[in-house]
């Protein structure tokens, strides 16, 4: 077992916790509605709200999205931080699932577009978490529209990246698993764009439902690498170094091709789990020996 097994489950309990947390807080100081409050209304003429209780009278810009829960301080400053450390954490873990893949010998098309929608979708969260959509909102939209599909992107490759290297009847499982959170986050986040557009306290309610429901199927996608970060090392980590530098046209010489390969494919290891595949490394002396 490797410490890097902490890494996916520690970004989707970091950014759960966090969000909901930001929720409260949000709540707490008036600035959305509990998302249970389904009496909103054209105007408001309540008393001002208490302290320390939510607000019972809502209007449509008080819906608990996501972003509108980080939109003011103090909770803005969470917001943020959730944002700029999340997506540092996404990054980690779509190299490394990346430099895994090259492991099993899948250095093809599919795992490479997985890491820069990875990416990508690491951009676009600290677009959203450093761009407040009451503040800056045609940058904040920006960032939702690159983050949202480029992390569905990102999750429906992981599934066949998954199939492509499942060995045992739990890896399989641990696919089927992977491609329900998919289908689910791709048909909250279609919702939630639907119901966004329209000018209704329901809709709305209802995107911001959908949008929760995406944002958490995501961050426990991300959770389930988990599974196979137990079989991550040093080595793992130089395949994908070398793997990348190769794919970015760092050629050291005509045999370097040939080396990248070698070692990116040295220690192959079972997807599951922490302990390694058996190997012969195919080299002439141990040829000899057979």
């Amino acid at each position: 077992m490797t410490a890097w097994i902490v890494l996916p489950v520690s970004l989707a309990a970091f950014s759960i916790t966090g969000i909901w947390i930001v929720y409260y807080m949000a709540v707490m100081n008036h600035h959305v509605c509990p998302v249970e409050n389904w009496t909103y209304n054209a105007t408001c003429t309540e008393d001002l709200p208490r302290p320390g209780f939510p607000k019972a009278c809502c209007t449509i810009q008080d819906i608990p999205l996501i972003s509108k829960c980080g939109s003011y301080p103090p909770e803005s400053c969470l917001f943020s931080l959730i944002g700029n450390v999340g997506a540092f954490m996404v990054v980690m873990v779509c190299f490394l699932r990346y430099a895994q893949m090259i492991e099993h010998s899948h250095q093809g098309l599919v795992n490479t577009s997985a890491l820069v929608s990875g990416c990508i979708n690491a951009i676009g969260l600290v677009m959203v978490g450093n761009f407040q959509v009451d503040h800056a909102k045609s940058l904040h939209y920006v960032g939702a529209g690159v983050a949202f599909p480029a992390g569905l992107l990102f999750v429906c490759l992981q599934c066949v990246l998954t199939y492509r290297v499942a060995m045992t009847t739990l890896d399989y499982w641990m696919a089927h698993f992977r491609v329900a959170l998919s289908l689910g986050a791709m048909i909250s986040l279609v919702l939630s764009g639907i119901f966004f557009i329209h000018e209704s306290f329901l809709l709305q309610h209802a995107a911001a439902i959908c949008e929760w429901i995406f944002t958490v199927d995501i961050l426990i996608f991300y959770g389930t690498f988990t599974y196979e970060f137990g079989t991550v090392t040093r080595e793992t980590m130089m395949a994908g170094l070398q793997m990348s530098q190769h794919t970015s046209g760092v050629m050291m010489g005509p045999g370097s091709h040939s080396s990248t390969l070698a070692s990116a494919t040295k220690g192959l290891k079972s997807p599951g789990g922490s302990s390694t595949s058996t190997h012969l490394n195919c080299t002439p002396e141990s040829v000899a020996m057979l």
